[in-house]
């Protein structure tokens, strides 16, 4: 069961028309959903960064729920932004905490559809000007998706909508939120791309012991590699070790590409990944800095509970 947190940044909820209809809503439908509302929790902007940060670590999909506040967040979330995403937690060279968990913005606006046009009064699309929050999740390495956002959702009594249809836009609005956290998480496409993420970041620290990779491999795994044919658990033994004699660890593999079919037995996924690596001396690279770009072919299957186990593994490097 994938792990729901929302950061609420609305400056006062309590007082929110449709923010607390979007929030109750999410709490109802979504099985496993913490609320964090920055407006009670840090009234004074004194922000605790290590509960944060233990919060955003433990969760699996992350929302920031909030009113389109002059183009963007308001002050506290930015200042939420500010303080939390920090260097070595977010970004930079230890800055891996956050990488591969998914990442919702999901927003109401005022204002109509038509005004976010060049030829509107605010001249920009909304996907245009939430840029800055889609480059702050691809340098966190977050799984940035498509913005839920709502027009028309404020509420003034006796002067602008009704509230009645406010707040039934933002069930709605709660509807397809939960519709895309929903489509994320329980969908084989999802567990998969998460899966070839945290094999590669794994792979990365080429860890002595190698009980994490084998654990998804079917026993009668066939590796097909440059350095020749691997059989079995036992072969892929052999592999590793030979990788881990010739890469130095903290070696990086970009994915590039995926792509995913499905088979009679499971799913075919073809990966395009560079390479980019430090060799030993004593080894065939002889010491040479690498970037090579590889094709990959998986043969995997998912059983009930979304294990997902290898069965056959193909790669070829890609001569230029």
């Amino acid at each position: 069961m994938s792990k729901t947190l929302v950061i609420s940044g609305h400056p006062n909820l309590a007082e929110s028309y449709t923010n607390t209809v979007i929030i109750d809503s999410l709490q109802a439908e979504l099985d496993d959903v913490s609320v964090r509302c920055l407006d009670v929790l840090y009234p004074d902007y004194n922000i605790d960064v290590e509960a944060e940060q233990a919060a955003l670590i433990e969760a699996d999909v992350i929302v920031l729920q909030f009113p389109f506040y002059w183009y963007s967040v308001p002050a506290l979330m930015k200042k939420w932004i500010d303080d939390v995403m920090s260097f070595n937690f977010a970004y930079g060279p230890e800055g891996d905490k956050l990488k591969g968990k998914d990442f919702f913005l999901s927003f109401t606006i005022g204002g109509p559809a038509e005004s976010y046009d060049p030829l509107g009064y605010n001249h920009f699309t909304v996907e245009q000007l939430v840029f800055p929050l889609q480059q702050t999740a691809y340098l966190a390495g977050v799984n940035y998706h498509k913005p839920v956002y709502s027009h028309r959702m404020v509420y003034i009594p006796n002067i602008y909508n009704e509230l009645e249809d406010v707040q039934a836009r933002a069930r709605v609005h709660a509807a397809q939120l939960v519709s895309e956290i929903e489509k994320v998480t329980l969908s084989d496409e999802s567990r998969l791309r998460k899966f070839v993420a945290n094999w590669f970041a794994q792979f990365d620290l080429l860890p002595e012991q190698d009980d994490f990779f084998v654990q998804s491999l079917a026993e009668d795994v066939v590796m097909t590699m440059p350095e020749g044919n691997f059989v079995g658990l036992a072969g892929f033994k052999d592999w590793y070790q030979l990788a881990r004699q010739t890469f130095k660890p903290d070696c990086v593999h970009d994915i590039e590409q995926f792509e995913l079919k499905a088979t009679e037995t499971g799913y075919q996924i073809e990966l395009r990944i560079r390479l980019k690596a430090e060799t030993y001396p004593d080894s065939s690279m002889k010491g040479e800095t690498i970037e090579l770009p590889v094709n990959e072919t998986w043969h995997v299957s998912l059983d009930e509970e979304g294990k997902v186990c290898i069965h056959d593994y193909k790669v070829v490097p890609v001569v230029s």
